[in-house]
């Protein structure tokens, strides 16, 4: 039983996260409105909620420019998603951009950022407006954001498919490090096994990446430095194998192994971790995209995102010993029918 505590740590993990991570709910957030632009006057409006309760409570509608604030006026509930809002809007405010906010003493302050583009712009507005309650609500929930909405729980898979990737190509770079250093056998396999369980979950990486291109972006790939970086990566890494398939001298081919994948490794670092932060990107965390951590990694989503990482790691790992007991076991088994 020596070392199953941390494969059963994985399996604890894992499970941590699909249940939490898939049935946590998403805390409320305004989705919709039914105008897109807004001028000094009287301005009625619909608005739509996810996960909103607004039959509970008459919520409190307003307006936010540059700090200054205008309340609705009237404030009509037709269901927990929908209301009507009527405000009357003052000249003079100097923000290209006005948000929408709701508060109600069940979901708390709710917001649709940037929601209209204002025009009559002025030289701004004295003091702070209306006066609102922004006082939030109390239990766990992830944070709902625009365009992400539900996608934002596959934050807990496909980030930790490529932490995991990335955990064991650095195993077989150090493997081939030791090649070339010892010649052993021994540490070829190693490499061997590395690569072939970082392609699965490089392969995973791919397909969440790909569903969530097509859930936030409205296409299953699109020409992104990040992305096509990720595809060349996997491409190197499947060249080393028809390399591998192309030496028939075992120690040889260890050698030429190992040197490719170390060249592969450094390869790797570039297509994913330095180029896209030269050039624009969608992806978050490069090209002057922000990240997760600086807009959306809240604490509730921190709570399932770590334990994910560890447990996919951990997942990995486990695989890639799997792999390397079988492959070491198809060694001995074939020495023995050359004798």
């Amino acid at each position: 039983m020596k070392g199953w505590w941390w494969k059963g740590l994985c399996v604890v993990l894992l499970l941590y996260v699909v249940v939490v991570g898939l049935h946590t709910p998403l805390g409320p957030a305004l989705v919709h409105a039914s105008i897109d632009r807004i001028a000094p006057g009287p301005v009625a409006l619909e608005a739509t909620g996810y996960n909103t309760h607004f039959t509970r409570e008459k919520p409190q509608l307003w307006l936010e420019n540059e700090g200054y604030r205008v309340c609705a006026t009237d404030v009509s509930v037709r269901s927990d998603v929908e209301l009507d809002a009527t405000f009357i809007v003052p000249a003079g405010l100097q923000g290209n951009l006005t948000s929408l906010w709701a508060w109600d003493a069940t979901d708390g302050p709710v917001v649709l950022r940037d929601a209209f583009f204002t025009e009559g712009l002025g030289n701004g507005l004295q003091g702070e407006g209306c006066t609102v309650n922004t006082t939030e609500r109390s239990g766990f929930s992830f944070p709902n954001r625009t365009i992400l909405n539900e996608t934002i729980r596959n934050l807990f898979f496909h980030v930790p498919m490529w932490f995991t990737m990335m955990v064991l190509m650095t195993i077989a770079f150090v493997q081939s490090l030791l090649v070339l250093r010892k010649g052993d056998l021994a540490n070829d396999q190693m490499a061997l096994s590395a690569v072939d369980v970082s392609l699965l979950f490089a392969a995973l990486g791919l397909i969440t990446g790909s569903i969530w291109a097509r859930a936030t972006w409205g296409d299953w790939w699109t020409s992104d430095p990040k992305l096509n970086g990720a595809a060349v990566t996997v491409l190197i890494y499947a060249a080393y194998l028809i390399l591998r398939g192309s030496v028939p001298d075992p120690h040889k081919r260890a050698r030429l192994a190992a040197i490719y994948n170390i060249f592969a490794y450094v390869l790797m670092m570039v297509f994913l971790m330095v180029l896209p932060r030269l050039t624009d990107s969608l992806h978050p965390g490069n090209g002057g995209n922000p990240a997760f951590s600086k807009y959306d990694l809240d604490s509730s989503l921190r709570a399932v995102f770590y334990p994910a990482v560890a447990g996919w790691v951990l997942l990995g790992v486990w695989a890639y010993t799997l792999h390397l007991r079988v492959a070491r076991l198809r060694s001995i088994a074939d020495e023995a029918n050359d004798h």
